[in-house]
């Protein structure tokens, strides 16, 4: 939820911003640029796509022009970077499906109830999300397939499966956020404060409610289910992105719950940190799994997480 005075932390907003928006728009025109002059069909779908999908959001006010504007360039980021060969001209197998998957599960549960929400005082605005809340939602994926990009530019080759772990886990924590969140206010009941288990106010940062946490779990599973499907990884990674996510949306509320509620982050930096969160996590996993599977291979550990193949 968004604090009723965050104006003196504004700046945080504006970071998140400043973080994800130049990035993401400089690695586009490098991506844009590199497949026109390779693959002309692969830019055009992905620039094409993004900036329909730009422009429906602020149909549906969905967000503000700046927020639709950010959304397309995360998605033409994305989908550049998520490209996966033979392109075959088909932009199904990409970062596209799971980002829209996580539109359409955000702005149903915006809807649902919004009456309800707006009664309590916690509906979202009238104009939809600004470019700040979209950063914080999704600039981890962008960033994260960008990133990969340029590394490997740089001569440091990191795993596809790596960076698919990466963009679905940040996508399904988003999705998995803002649907336990609007999911909770209308069918949740009074909340619970995630660090002392007191019922409180709906909207408190840091409350949860079962019902809103079964949600986002949902949402969760099915962002990385159709990620997973589209990115093309198995089942494994599917479970270690729907754990991530989990971890993040509960990381959320604890950041709710101490340091928002402390005056020290805003919404938009919790946002941000939580989705950067389940990545990390499902990533520390990896490397527990590297790590038991090279001392542990013939053990009873080792034989589990080696049954987790890529």
């Amino acid at each position: 939820m968004i604090r009723k005075d965050e104006s003196r932390l504004e700046w945080q907003s504006k970071a998140v911003l400043l973080i994800v928006a130049p990035w993401t728009a400089v690695s586009v025109l490098l991506q844009g640029n590199w497949w026109f002059t390779q693959v002309p069909v692969v830019a055009w779908t992905a620039l094409g796509i993004s900036g329909v999908f730009g422009l429906v959001v602020w149909r549906l006010r969905a967000g503000t022009a700046g927020a639709a504007a950010t959304g397309a360039v995360i998605s033409a980021s994305l989908m550049l970077a998520t490209v996966r060969y033979p392109y075959e001209s088909s932009w199904l197998h990409g970062g596209l499906l799971p980002l829209l998957t996580v539109f359409l599960l955000a702005f149903a549960a915006t809807k649902i109830g919004a009456t309800k929400k707006e009664q309590i005082g916690t509906a979202e605005s009238k104009r939809g999300r600004n470019a700040a809340q979209v950063a914080a939602n999704l600039g981890v994926a962008a960033l994260a397939g960008s990133s990969a990009l340029v590394l490997g530019w740089m001569g440091i080759e990191i795993s596809p499966m790596i960076v698919a772990l990466a963009v679905i886990t940040a996508l399904a924590e988003a999705a998995a956020d803002t649907v336990s969140s609007e999911i909770g206010q209308v069918f949740g009941g009074q909340p619970r404060m995630l660090t002392t288990l007191r019922r409180v106010d709906p909207g408190t940062d840091g409350a949860v409610t079962l019902a809103g946490t079964a949600a986002g779990v949902v949402a969760a599973s099915i962002v990385s289910a159709i990620g997973g499907w589209a990115l093309g990884v198995g089942w494994s990674v599917c479970v270690l992105c729907i754990a991530g996510a989990v971890l993040g949306l509960f990381f959320d509320s604890l950041l709710g719950a101490t340091l928002e509620r402390k005056g020290w982050l805003n919404n938009d930096a919790v946002n941000f940190l939580s989705t950067l969160s389940a990545p990390v996590f499902a990533l520390l996993v990896l490397l527990a799994y590297s790590y038991a599977h090279s001392r542990h291979a013939s053990g009873p550990v080792g034989v589990w997480l080696y049954s987790l193949s890529w």
